[in-house]
Formats: C-alpha cells, sequence, structure tokens
C-alpha cells in the first residue's frame, strides 16, 4: 500500500485511518470533510495531500482561503468528493457518513479504484447496483466495519468453503435490556453514551435504536453474498468477538480484538500483508468472561423493520436507510423522542413507493421520499 485517497477524514474513521497512515508511512493523495474547514486544513498542512475537498459548499470559500499559501487544488460538493474518489490511487477510503456515501463509491469502482468501506449505507441503499459495478470493473470491497472485517478475516482462509450462517454480533448499545416504557423519556446525552464504542453521534445513536446492526445485516447479504435468513445477531456485550463464521460441519470461526477500529481500517489497507497495528492488543486474561444474548426487535424496532426490507427487496432497504437518516438528525435536534426513530423508519418502508429493482435515479428519488416523510409526519 503506497497511496490512498481518504473521503471523511475528520471523522472518527477517518482520524483513525491517519493514525495508521502516520504507523506505516501511507501516502494520503487527497482528503474530504463534509464541513469541518479547521480541521481539515491541518490534515492538510500535516499530510500534504494534492487534493482538499469540503462537501458542504458553504465553507468552500473559507477552506480555500485556509490552504491558499499552499499546492493543494480545493474542490467542493458532491462533484468534487466524486472527483477525489476517481482519482488513481492504491485505494479509496470511503468514510463518509450516510447515503451521502454511495455516489463516490460508485465513482472510485467506475475508475477502477478499489474500495475501503466504512460507509454501510451505500450497500445499504445501492446494494446491487455497487456490487454489480465493482464486478463488473473487476475491483474489490474491501470492509472497515469491524463486524465486517471480522466477517473478512474467518473467511481469508476458507477457499471455497462458503458459510452456511453469518453471526453479526452487537454490543446491545446504551440501552440493552431496557423495555419500550423505560425508553419512553432517555435523552440524547443518554443514547450517545456507549458503553464500548467512541464513534460519532449518527453511528452512536444507530447502535442505541439497533438501526446499525440491522444496516449491518443488509451490508453482509451483499458482502457475503448470503440471504438474510443467514444472518443471525447475537448480543456480545464485551465487543470483543466482532462476529463469526458457522460452516457447513457445524465449525465456528471467530475473530476476536479489543474495540479499537484501527485493526479493521490498517487490515482493509494492507491486505493481504498483517503489520504491527497502533490498536490496543487484546488480553483474554483482563476480559475474564463472554456473554450472549439475543437481539430484542420488539422493543428496537428498527431492526425489525431492517430485517423486514432486506428481506423485501428492491428500494425497501434504501427507504429504511434514508428514513432513519432524517429520524436520527431530528433526534439530536431534540425535535422527536427516541422511540419515535423507530416509528418513523417503519412508517416510511410502509408509505413510500416501492421500486423492485430501482435504478440510481431512483434510489435517490426513495431519498428525498424517505426524508421528506419522515421530516413532514414528524419534524
Amino acid at each position: 500500500m503506497s497511496e490512498i485517497v481518504l473521503l471523511g477524514s475528520t471523522g472518527s474513521i477517518g482520524t483513525q485511518t491517519l493514525d495508521v497512515c502516520r504507523a506505516h508511512n501511507i501516502r494520503v493523495r487527497a482528503l474530504s470533510a463534509n464541513s469541518s474547514a479547521e480541521l481539515l486544513e491541518r490534515q492538510a498542512r500535516e499530510f500534504s495531500p494534492e487534493y482538499a475537498a469540503i462537501a458542504d459548499e458553504r465553507y468552500y470559500g473559507e477552506l480555500k482561503t485556509r490552504l491558499a499559501d499552499t499546492d493543494i487544488k480545493v474542490l467542493s460538493g458532491v462533484e468534487g468528493i466524486c472527483e477525489l474518489a476517481a482519482l488513481p490511487c492504491d485505494r479509496v477510503v470511503n468514510s463518509v457518513v450516510g447515503i451521502a456515501g454511495l455516489l463516490p463509491t460508485l465513482s472510485a469502482i467506475e475508475a477502477g479504484n478499489s474500495v475501503a468501506l466504512a460507509n454501510k449505507e451505500t450497500l445499504v441503499a445501492g446494494g446491487r447496483l455497487v456490487t454489480e459495478a465493482a464486478k463488473k470493473r473487476g475491483v474489490k470491497i474491501f470492509p472497515i466495519d469491524s463486524e465486517h472485517s471480522a466477517i473478512f478475516q474467518c473467511l481469508m482462509g476458507a477457499g471455497e468453503n462458503k458459510p452456511s450462517k453469518i453471526i453479526l454480533t452487537a454490543s446491545g448499545g446504551p440501552f440493552f435490556g431496557k423495555t419500550r416504557a423505560e425508553l419512553q423519556n432517555v435523552t440524547k446525552e443518554q443514547a450517545l453514551r456507549h458503553p464500548n464504542w467512541s464513534m460519532g453521534a449518527k453511528i452512536t445513536v444507530d447502535s442505541a435504536t439497533l438501526m446499525n446492526k440491522g444496516l449491518e445485516l443488509i451490508e453482509a447479504v451483499w458482502l457475503f453474498g448470503v440471504s438474510p435468513e443467514q444472518v443471525e445477531i447475537v448480543v456480545q456485550r464485551q465487543s470483543i468477538i466482532h462476529s463469526a463464521v458457522e460452516f457447513e460441519d457445524g465449525a465456528i470461526i471467530a475473530q476476536l480484538g479489543s474495540a479499537d477500529m484501527r485493526l479493521p481500517i490498517q487490515l482493509a489497507l494492507t491486505y493481504p500483508e498483517r503489520l504491527p497495528c497502533p490498536a490496543k492488543k487484546l488480553s483474554l486474561f483482563d476480559v475474564g468472561e463472554l456473554t450472549f444474548a439475543r437481539a430484542d426487535e420488539e422493543t428496537f424496532t428498527c431492526l425489525y423493520a431492517a430485517k423486514t426490507a432486506i428481506k423485501k427487496g428492491g428500494n425497501a432497504p434504501c427507504i429504511v436507510n434514508c428514513a432513519n437518516e432524517a429520524a436520527v438528525e431530528l433526534f439530536l435536534k431534540d425535535k422527536i423522542r427516541f422511540l419515535d426513530i423507530g416509528e418513523a423508519v417503519n412508517e416510511a418502508l410502509s408509505a413510500v413507493e416501492f421500486k423492485e429493482a430501482p435504478t440510481l435515479d431512483e434510489i435517490l428519488e426513495t431519498k428525498t421520499a424517505a426524508e421528506n416523510y419522515v421530516l413532514t409526519k414528524f419534524g
């Protein structure tokens, strides 16, 4: 690995990707952020990329001014991010938040770039389009999500043996074991208090609602070519087993590690090599015990909606994904309650027009329709 393009460099995954780049002298050809011009400037001055782009065009002037004394080319908007994704490089790391990551992923693939993917919404909303495009162009998608990286690692030595079941682990989030009555009045601050992981606000709320696990189930279906029924979700509270694979003979292979995203990030960049990693090493003596439980779909109805959507197919996963993005934004702005997120997602799945084999334009239309439904009904 010698050169990457990093999309979403100022977020949690982006900053940890730069930790890996520092550790292994990986050149960063381009950086992008959504709106954090100040942090993006600091990163650009340290890593000296050829390009820097800011998705929110309102901050283009600020970034341009901040980098005026450098030779860095400054771009903006969706077009700018997609232009970076298409630059020749060894890997495009996509850690953009939400469905905004779909178009850059497609741009990277069309340009023949392999993708290290932390943006699960890409495969949730456009799984068929993305996987078909990757197959056609002969490029690889390397998962960065800890769970999908774990599955990928479990399959690395499997040869032609296919999994009979994927065991997708979940921490259970901050509200594991709570009833709906107990969740009626939980606050934003409580939802953002994850017991094991330090992540961005949106994914932390998704972990609290279990929507994150629903999105990961959909992503696993596309990444590993399994049916929804072959994915079993198991709550593993310690976040030590990151996921596992069961084979036809009943053998289960699991990947264990500390709750540190730098290990899956690094593997996505250096595969097939395993190199010394800045992530904390795991001590099984310190872990002490591992526990397992079933996920509660009746209380955490976002998970139910996601499982329903992938079984339905078509644009249904896009509907639940985009409805969830809109609902989480409302929750973070204190405009709806925690349980309203699941209600909004399930209602949108029934209300937004179903498309059996959506085109890219229809996926983008679905995005708008799902967001508008939630904002109109709940906003």
